[in-house]
């Protein structure tokens, strides 16, 4: 299986958190940030990312499962 990664643009602050914190999954594209590539290997510093985001912007799905942000 493989992770989808989400970014919300709406719901996103920009504040950088998850590309500082992951940034070979997240990149800061003006206004707010983007998944560098919409599906990845797992990865725990995905689920961290979905985890920490301010604005719980970020979602991250297994097989159409959400897995991140973790309650």
């Amino acid at each position: 299986m493989t992770y989808e990664i989400r970014v919300d643009p709406d719901f996103c602050g920009a504040t950088g958190m998850c590309a500082a914190l992951a940034p070979d999954l997240f990149r800061l594209d003006g206004t707010y940030a983007t998944p560098v590539k919409p599906e990845i290997e797992p990865d725990e510093l995905a689920l961290d990312a979905a985890d920490q985001c301010p604005t719980q912007a970020i979602l991250v799905t297994e097989g159409g499962r959400e897995v991140g942000p973790r309650p």
